[in-house]
């Protein structure tokens, strides 16, 4: 179903807002003909490739696509020979990031020189998983997961489309579980509800279909699915197992970590996520947990499987059992926000640097104080702009090595932030 109701205009897209909305940069690169070769990275679902097919279609220009899985070089030797006698062309790659080194440089020639135009889509962080030198010849848009209102407008948009479903009478008596699983995937939406609608009609023979959230987990649950490293499983067993550390439980955390070993997940892709984790989840609760899980990623980087997996095992229950704060996520969202909220507010004379005399002149640096001639290493004095001095932004946990920074920081601070 996700494939028969492909938007084809940049009107119908759902979502992505960001990039596509009136005047937006997308957007506006799109009207004016003059599209870059980009980097489009976002969870599975949620538009990437709607979005390369849009600007194939607007451009009207001739357009490969490839899939990184199943291509290699040889293809994209093909398409860009090709390419040189139709100007503009644009070729998509998905899941560019499972391209090896010497695949993506295969590509480097093509995109510097303008023989096409380069689309790729990855659900990795391409500063890990895209080379340097690739990345810096294209720009990265970042795609975001479907809210539910845009989950819902999805599908009353595509059920009214869809020619498949149009001679049916569908009643949506629930959307919850429909939402719930999907997990901001449009296109795991969409063909979740297909497969809803067609097993009733086969079931039943009736041309009224009645949608309730009993029926979606029923079918659902018939529909078993081996881990499948390039499919939908692969995300929701990460996600169960960055869950199941989350609320320390090393049993489950262990559990999906097996699954995902005897499905040949990528070793490095199960270390990085617990790195991120060991910031995200623990963070200044227990320093130790980035050290584990750097040492970790490391380690299994150098040894591979099957040993690799006594390491991970070693790591994920280090993590799992460990005390959890997200302070470090909640302070870096606080101090988006007020940059967001404020903008480019100027830095305070005084944390200046003054490397000239016009700037010692313009009082760039002065009356700074050297923390370290103070009592303590400490001296007061504000560093935050003027428009948002006193604002707490860093609110550390309530665990015990996290207390203790509240307590240092109060001493320091007094009443100034709240700590």
């Amino acid at each position: 179903m996700a494939e028969r109701v492909r938007p084809v205009t940049l009107d119908d897209l759902v979502g992505q807002e960001h990039l596509t909305g009136k005047g937006s940069i997308l957007r506006r690169s799109i009207e004016q003909g003059r599209v870059p070769s980009m980097i489009l990275w976002g969870p599975p679902g949620v538009g990437k490739t709607t979005i390369a097919n849009i600007i194939a279609h607007s451009l009207q220009v001739p357009y490969f696509q490839l899939s990184a899985i199943s291509s290699g070089v040889k293809e994209v030797r093909e398409v860009i020979e090709e390419a040189r006698s139709k100007p503009g062309t644009i070729l998509f790659i998905d899941e560019i990031h499972r391209f090896n080194k010497s695949q993506q440089d295969a590509l480097l020639g093509a995109v510097e020189k303008g023989t096409i135009t380069l689309i790729g889509a990855t659900t990795e962080n391409p500063s890990f998983e895209v080379n340097s030198a690739l990345l810096s010849r294209c720009q990265v848009y970042v795609l975001k997961a479907l809210q539910e209102k845009d989950l819902k407008k999805l599908l009353e948009q595509s059920v009214a489309k869809d020619s498949l479903l149009r001679p049916l009478t569908i009643v949506l008596k629930s959307t919850e579980a429909l939402f719930s699983i999907s997990g901001g995937d449009g296109r795991k939406l969409l063909n979740l509800f297909d497969l809803v609608v067609q097993t009733q009609l086969a079931e039943t023979g009736k041309k009224e279909i009645i949608i309730t959230d009993e029926l979606v987990m029923t079918v659902a649950q018939k529909k078993i699915a081996l881990y499948d490293k390039q499919g939908e499983q692969h995300y929701d067993i990460i996600s169960a197992f960055i869950k199941s550390m989350r609320g320390s439980d090393p049993n489950g955390a262990l559990y999906w970590l097996a699954r995902m070993i005897e499905g040949g997940e990528d070793v490095k892709f199960i270390a990085r996520r617990m790195l991120i984790f060991a910031s995200e989840d623990i963070g200044n609760a227990n320093p130790n947990a980035l050290l584990m899980a750097n040492t970790c990623f490391d380690a299994v980087a150098k040894i591979g499987y099957p040993e690799s997996q006594i390491i991970l095992s070693q790591c994920v229950a280090y993590l799992a059992s460990s005390v959890k704060s997200n302070s470090a996520v909640e302070a870096i969202m606080a101090a988006n926000k007020a940059v967001q909220q404020f903008g480019d507010l100027p830095v305070p004379l005084h944390i200046r640097n003054a490397p000239t005399k016009l700037m010692k002149d313009l009082d760039y640096g002065k009356n700074y104080q050297y923390s370290h001639m103070g009592e303590g290493n400490f001296i007061e004095q504000e560093y935050l702009p003027e428009q948002i001095a006193g604002q707490r932004i860093y609110n550390p946990g309530n665990n015990a090595r996290e207390n203790e920074l509240r307590k240092f920081l109060k001493e320091r601070w007094k009443d100034k932030y709240g700590y």
